[in-house]
């Protein structure tokens, strides 16, 4: 309680900092420019609550995945369960645990929907820049929008002979190189090569076989063409591929649930079965006759096309196929015996995307109108065998015909989805005098989707096809009131509504469920001091969600998806960044978050399953207070250029079941993140940084879910990384 009072002292004291507009500061911060809102806008003058990872944050020793960035976003709580990601904004995200799931933040590659989750996790590599738009997003990206969006910028090819090369080591055996070449073609074209290269150890081991769990092994390349004929048209083709093979993912086991009984599942004394803590692991290890298995790959292929078809008028292109194949292999009995625990996790995606965006730009007024298309076909089983099963149903006749059959059974969801979905919007900006405008848009909404597929469970005699179709449409409009009092400072007041399309799920018997909706209201105020030395932004904001797709695990042990909520949210968020000199620069951000379920009834695990309101309760990941200091310090020595970083970042507690109870709960906690990075050589052309994350060590969960009752409810779940550091050695050309 003392640290949270220290802190809201400290946002008090800053907030009246920008209120004071100081003239002490002789530095000037850099202009960032946001592209994810289909029209290039200067951050202080973008009339929503946005955040710009720079190319300098990106990299060994700052932000080298999507977890990464929960340090860095106002509000953004990340994980990862069954290899994908889970990324919630403003106490919204990905509570889908069922194959097919699909989160509530639009994830983008140069504007280009990245569909699957497990695709979210690759690693970044060669980027410009990250833009994260917080809050819904239903006018611009409609389908699946309704937390935020998240859009990686790649670098476009250079026009001179160029690139890099880094290369880094660290702890855990960490060995890391990237780089990228531009190679300039002709006058009109060139050609950008990156690549990623990762290879570490593991953050524990598998203390039952002797392996490594948590371990990476991965790879990836990226080829871009761009070709500017200096006319009225440029166009940028992009190949990316990637590939993982290690033991990453790992099922962690966190003890016992409030549903548990006899410790660990029933069959477990019988064969003498134990789990990681009875051997004196760690939260980093497991103990298991499975290996964790991580096996995946697939490529993206972006074009963008623009064409300037007048003074003022330009239309925009983007083309995307990808492809996504994986398998996960985990254990959900969390123990040494093979014991109907190896969960087999296959994943299958191909998608195809293209959008059209037509912008134009008045003396008067300006015009963003679009429209896309998107399909996928999607593919997804989950195979556990029943392996010993005659152990806990009828372990008389355990070695006889009748047990054998048992054993041989199988619990096997798989099917195929094909979705198709497109959309058209139109969003207009109207002045409305010199200080105030108006932003009107609206989107129109369809998405149908087709499954296939088969739900088998010997255990409980279930053996049912699951086909299903449905088809859903939505109109989302935006209204934005914009008052400017002056050339530095923007005030604003938004409406909208947004929309995350509903979903079937592969193999499941759960039926096709209804589209998430949200009422969105939020008030901004940012801006800057008149010497560029400060920028601030603070945004207050409340939603109203309906139908809230939520996974978890039932009476009969089996994966059910259901619309079953009614959420508000509501917070405020506030960002600051200020040069105190040229050497010296601070930033800082602080956010509170209430976000409640206003109705929802589900069955009780700890009580047998038992229907109760849990209207009230707190939405998984969504933590109360979040705060981040960095501070940035850098100046010549001898013949080269010191630059110091260092950064604090502390969140409240957090649940991840709606049961708000301990058995899935993260208490608070805080990083430290500190970096010193050296460039010397002509033009400063030489490297070299030593860097660390996490330095106090800290032991975080950063997902927990309650397994099956077949499993005893036994909690496992993912860990935010350890202690990190390394150096970095870097050579730019």
């Amino acid at each position: 309680m003392q640290i949270k009072q220290n802190l809201l002292i400290g946002t008090a004291l800053t907030a009246a900092l920008v209120s004071s507009q100081s003239t002490l500061a002789q530095g000037a911060l850099e202009e960032v420019v946001v592209t994810a809102t289909k029209r290039d806008a200067s951050l202080v003058d973008l009339a929503a609550a946005a955040s710009v990872l720079g190319g300098d944050q990106i990299g060994p020793g700052g932000v080298q995945n999507v977890r990464d960035m929960v340090a860095e976003v106002p509000n953004l709580s990340i994980g990862d369960q069954f290899g994908f990601a889970r990324v919630f904004m403003r106490g919204i995200g990905m509570t889908s645990i069922d194959i097919g799931g699909e989160g509530a933040v639009s994830f983008l590659q140069d504007g280009a929907i990245i569909p699957r989750p497990a695709a979210q996790l690759v690693g970044m590599f060669d980027l410009a820049q990250v833009e994260v738009l917080r809050g819904p997003q239903g006018t611009l990206y409609g389908r699946g929008a309704t937390a935020g969006a998240i859009n990686l910028v790649t670098t476009k090819p250079g026009e001179e002979l160029g690139g890099y090369v880094n290369l880094s080591l660290g702890n855990y055996n960490m060995k890391t190189l990237e780089g990228a070449i531009d190679i300039p073609l002709s006058d009109d074209w060139a050609l950008r090569l990156a690549t990623k290269i990762e290879k570490r150890d593991g953050y524990g081991d598998n203390l039952f076989t002797g392996n490594e769990v948590d371990d990476r092994d991965a790879a990836a390349y990226r080829a871009t063409l761009a070709y500017d004929p200096d006319a009225n048209w440029d166009a940028t083709l992009s190949y990316q591929f990637y590939e993982e093979d290690d033991n990453n993912f790992a099922f962690h086991y966190f003890g016992p649930s409030a549903g548990t009984v006899g410790g660990v599942p029933p069959a477990v004394p019988v064969l003498g079965g134990r789990t990681v803590f009875d051997v004196g692991g760690t939260p980093y290890d497991i103990y298991s006759d499975q290996e964790a298995i991580n096996d995946r790959d697939g490529f993206m292929a972006n074009l963008i096309v623009n064409v300037e078809l007048s003074e003022g008028v330009s239309l925009r292109s983007v083309t995307s196929l990808q492809n996504l194949d994986r398998f996960l292999r985990d254990d959900l009995d969390s123990t040494e015996q093979n014991l109907f625990g190896q969960n087999n996790y296959t994943e299958e995606s191909d998608s195809f995307g293209q959008e059209f965006t037509l912008n134009i730009v008045r003396d008067n007024y300006s015009v963003l109108a679009g429209a896309m298309y998107f399909e996928e076909e999607l593919f997804g089983e989950v195979r556990v065998p029943l392996t010993n099963i005659c152990f806990l149903l009828a372990p008389a006749l355990c070695g006889t015909p009748v047990g054998d059959g048992l054993n041989s059974g199988q619990y096997l969801q798989d099917g195929d989805v094909d979705i198709t979905a497109y959309a058209a919007f139109v969003e207009a900006t109207i002045p409305l005098g010199d200080k105030f405008s108006l932003i009107a848009g609206l989107r129109y909404n369809y998405e149908e989707r087709e499954g296939t597929g088969t739900f088998i469970f010997d255990a409980i005699g279930l053996n049912v096809p699951t086909d299903a179709e449905a088809d859903w449409d939505e109109i989302t409009p935006r209204i934005t009131l914009e008052y400017r009092p002056n050339d530095n400072m923007l005030l604003y007041a938004t409406y909208n509504e947004a929309f995350k399309s509903g979903v079937i799920n592969t193999g499941s018997l759960s039926p096709p469920l209804d589209p998430e909706t949200v009422d969105a209201f939020e008030l901004g105020w940012k801006g800057q001091s008149a010497d560029g030395s400060l920028s601030y932004a603070v945004a207050a904001f409340l939603y109203d969600y309906q139908n809230l797709q939520i996974s978890f695990v039932d009476e009969n042990s089996t994966v059910s998806t259901i619309n079953a909520a009614e959420a508000e949210n509501y917070g405020a968020e506030l960002e600051l960044n200020y040069a105190f000199s040229d050497a010296f620069s601070i930033d800082f951000f602080a956010t509170y978050l209430s976000a409640e379920y206003e109705e929802f009834i589900n069955g009780d695990y700890a009580n047998g399953f038992v229907l109760v309101d849990l209207s009230g309760n707190t939405l998984p990941n969504a933590p109360e207070y979040t705060f981040k200091l960095g501070a940035t310090y850098q100046t010549a020595v001898g013949d080269g250029h010191l630059r110091l970083r260092a950064e604090g970042y502390y969140q409240d507690d957090v649940y991840f079941t709606e049961w708000n109870r301990a058995d899935a709960f993260q208490d608070s906690y805080g990083l430290i993140n500190a970096s010193a990075e050296y460039s010397f050589g002509p033009g400063g052309n030489w490297m070299v940084s030593v860097w660390g994350r996490n330095l106090s060590d800290e032991e975080v969960i950063s997902n927990n879910i309650i397994t099956a009752p077949l499993y005893s409810s036994l909690r496992v779940g993912s860990m935010l990384p350890p202690r990190t550091f390394g150096v970095t050695g870097s050579y730019a050309f």
